[in-house]
Parts: structure tokens; C-alpha cells; sequence
């Protein structure tokens, strides 16, 4: 199993808000200018940053500032550990309702 950290706590926080997944979403196909992410949101250049910044500080994104053009990138392995939690749930849970199921069927057959 993975060692978690307080990082998967902000990486969920982080994609908790509709912005900040819509800014993941549009950087999944590449890179991108701040000016690129904030064209389709109907929100200011300031709430724009302040989206990104729980972005950066979660580790799901990176910037580089060259000139005056930012441009963020995607972290798909920060992004592949919040889907290996996931995963990782899903398997035990699954595991644990094939077991239910061949408990229950044994039980109908001894009834029967």
C-alpha cells in the first residue's frame, strides 16, 4: 500500500471546487497560459491565481513564469497517487462483497 500524506488531503481539497477541476481538466491536454485557463471561468484574473495557488501548493500543478507569460502544467503523479487511493479502495470493497456473495450463496444452499 502507498504511504499517504497530508498531500492527498490537499490534492482532494484542491479538487474539491468546480474551478480548480476545470483548470485540471484543460492542463490534462497540456500545458496552458494563466490567460488560457482563466478564458473560460467567469471569474476575475485575481480569483483565477488564488484557484491556482491551492493548485500549486497541493502539488497537482506547476508554474513557470518566463516574461510575462505564466504557464502551468499538470503533476500526473501527485494526480496518479489520488487515483491509487481510489483504486485501492475499490479492490477491497470489491473484495469484500465477493466474499459477501459466495457467503450468501452458501448459506441459500444449506437452507435449501
Amino acid at each position: 500500500m502507498l504511504n499517504y500524506s497530508g498531500r492527498l488531503d490537499s490534492v482532494y481539497a484542491a479538487l474539491s471546487d468546480g474551478s480548480r477541476r476545470a483548470m485540471v481538466e484543460r492542463l490534462s491536454r497540456g500545458p496552458a497560459s494563466v490567460k488560457e485557463l482563466a478564458e473560460p471561468l467567469t471569474m476575475s484574473l485575481p480569483a483565477v491565481l488564488q484557484h491556482l495557488r491551492v493548485l500549486e501548493e497541493s502539488g497537482l500543478v506547476r508554474s513557470q513564469k518566463v516574461g510575462r507569460v505564466r504557464t502551468c502544467r499538470l503533476e500526473p503523479a501527485v494526480l496518479q497517487q489520488a487515483e491509487q487511493w481510489i483504486a485501492d479502495r475499490r479492490t477491497r470493497w470489491a473484495d469484500r462483497l465477493d466474499r459477501l456473495d459466495e457467503f450468501l450463496d452458501e448459506t441459500e444452499g444449506e437452507e435449501q
